[in-house]
């Protein structure tokens, strides 16, 4: 049957047009090769102009090339047809198949008979969680994913211990083989003990790191299926089979030093609030902080005294799915992974507890590793044709861009979690080493990116917002108190700027923004930063004019 068909592939017929100018007759003849991939109407044209025609005749021969092109089209079909049936009755194309084939074809492409879309897993999971967690069923929510909360911190503490009593036998051997270096043993032998070392932790790591992964995907699994019968048992009133309310187990790991720590990071906190109404014309109303505290207080677990070790994270739990959610900031280098700086310590926060609806941190990364490396190759290779006569153009972007797994200055990616206390997205935005620098303008790309980022607040329903007022996490010499205020300031008058662009973003949204200094800083200083900001973000008073006749 293909080959019949191709027998009538590519044919050239002639198409042959009469008309007349006053007593004078005229032929047109043009060649045409069937199946005709041109427009009629772009053909037509074409012949018009290319023999300059009367434009009387136009009409008439758009109509009889159309004609004829149908009515030649029309008799290839028919003859494939005969083709396919001959081929069909001679037994050389199997009936059976063709018809199986054919019922697939009509059954995927007719939507009657189409099956009708499934719903996807991760939505039919959220639409149950949102209803749980917004009934009285909420509590047996909250203890059960506590007392996984439990099992896992029992397990990093098992983890912890076994390094650390590694880690001090290490030591010892260490001392010991010191002592006998230019002895009875070498430089050599001492490197070979670290590097045998090295290798013992990384494979303790590494077992642990498994388990932990193991363990995690465990309880995500009974907590979807858990979830999705406990909102069956709670649609069926007559099921008597309800499970019975679950109760907070609790562990007495730590909470010594979890309480003094606890109080102690109270003593540190210092915090100011704010209302302020930004606007030209339409003003909307927003919540501004000032807080002294380390960024990852948003993301750990807050515990209670009264009630031991139970997760207080209600209010996190019922916004989850909802269109106010809660981010923050946090400064990272130009690596996207979880190994070092305030990057580890947020990972391992994450760790701590089992996200029951979104990746791990680590899963999560891997994705954004992909779509950046495709966005880099992409910007790449763009900048290459638009700059190939200008070679030195092209040489700075590429070493900018050497290594396509790192971020520049000034972008960032997104992670979800809702594992976390009161956040439920961090934004990591890339900052080098010149925002310590006391000489950034409002045009270096930390502050672009702080734009940037609340765009992405006002699209995606997020109305906390969490900064880090000096785009640094820690202090160091460097930042003396002139330079704070110069950086308060900027900072301060940039963010307001960009607050009131969000009226034009998503028509005028109440929002809050907390602005975190680190927790070094003097209290003689956060209170200087605190009488700035209303100073800055102040609204003008209408001024009324009168004049006396």
């Amino acid at each position: 049957m293909k080959k019949n068909r191709e027998r009538f592939c590519n044919k050239e017929r002639e198409f042959v047009y009469t008309f007349k100018i006053g007593n004078e007759s005229f032929e047109l003849r043009v060649p045409l090769t069937f199946p005709v991939q041109e427009n009629a109407s772009h053909l037509h044209g074409r012949l018009m102009l290319l023999h300059n025609l009367p434009c009387f005749i136009e009409n008439d021969l758009k109509e009889s090339l159309s004609q004829f092109i149908e009515e030649e089209a029309l008799r290839d079909y028919d003859a494939d047809a005969e083709a396919a049936l001959e081929a069909v009755k001679s037994g050389e194309v199997d009936l059976h198949q063709l018809a199986s084939t054919w019922a697939k074809v009509y059954t995927e492409t007719t939507l009657e008979h189409a099956r009708p879309e499934e719903p996807s897993w991760d939505e039919d999971f959220a639409d149950v969680y949102h209803d749980l967690i917004h009934s009285p069923a909420s509590e047996t929510l909250l203890n059960l994913e506590h007392n996984y909360f439990v099992s896992i911190s029992e397990l990093i503490g098992e983890r912890d211990v076994e390094l650390k009593k590694l880690r001090e036998r290490q030591g010892l051997e260490m001392e010991k083989v010191m002592q006998e270096l230019g002895k009875s043993l070498t430089d050599q032998d001492v490197n070979s003990l670290a590097a045998q070392h090295f290798e013992s932790q990384q494979d303790l790591e590494n077992k642990w790191s498994n388990e932990l992964k193991q363990s995690t995907a465990i309880q995500k699994q009974e907590y979807q299926e858990w979830v999705i019968k406990l909102h069956q048992d709670l649609k069926n009133p007559n099921n008597s089979s309800l499970s019975e309310e679950i109760k907070v187990q609790p562990s007495l790991f730590r909470e010594s030093v979890d309480a003094i720590g606890r109080i102690y990071e109270e003593q540190r906190k210092l915090e100011e609030s704010f209302t302020i109404h930004l606007g030209a014309q339409l003003k909307t109303m927003h919540n501004l902080r000032l807080l002294r505290a380390d960024m990852l207080d948003f993301c750990k677990y807050k515990r209670n005294l009264r009630s031991g070790v139970k997760l207080h994270r209600l209010q996190t739990a019922l916004s989850l799915y909802s269109t106010s959610l809660c981010g923050l900031v946090l400064l990272v280098d130009n690596r996207i992974n979880s190994y070092s700086g305030i990057k580890r310590d947020f990972a391992t926060v994450c760790q701590e507890c089992t996200d029951f609806h979104f990746p791990r941190i680590e899963e999560q990364l891997e994705v954004v590793q992909q779509v950046a490396l495709y966005a880099r190759t992409q910007r790449s290779s763009k900048v290459k044709d638009q700059d190939s006569g200008n070679q030195n153009g092209a040489n700075d972007e590429k070493t900018a861009e050497r290594n396509y797994l790192n971020i520049l200055p000034g972008e960032f990616y997104i992670t979800r979690h809702s594992n976390l206390s009161e956040i439920h997205v961090a934004f990591h935005l890339c900052a080098d080493d010149s925002v310590k620098s006391g000489s950034i303008t409002a045009r270096d790309p930390a502050i672009m990116g702080l734009r940037n980022i609340l765009k992405v607040c006002c699209t995606h329903d997020i109305t906390t917002i969490s900064i880090p007022l000096l785009l640094v996490h820690d202090m160091s010499e460097e930042m003396t108190i002139p330079w704070c205020l110069r950086r308060a300031e900027l900072v301060f008058k940039c963010v307001k700027g960009f607050m009131m662009e969000m009226a034009s973003w998503d028509g005028g949204i109440s929002r809050t923004v907390q602005f975190l200094v680190p927790q070094s800083i003097s209290e003689e200083m956060f209170y200087q930063l605190s009488n700035m900001l209303p100073q800055i973000f102040r609204v003008s008073s209408t001024l009324t004019l009168t004049s006396k006749h």
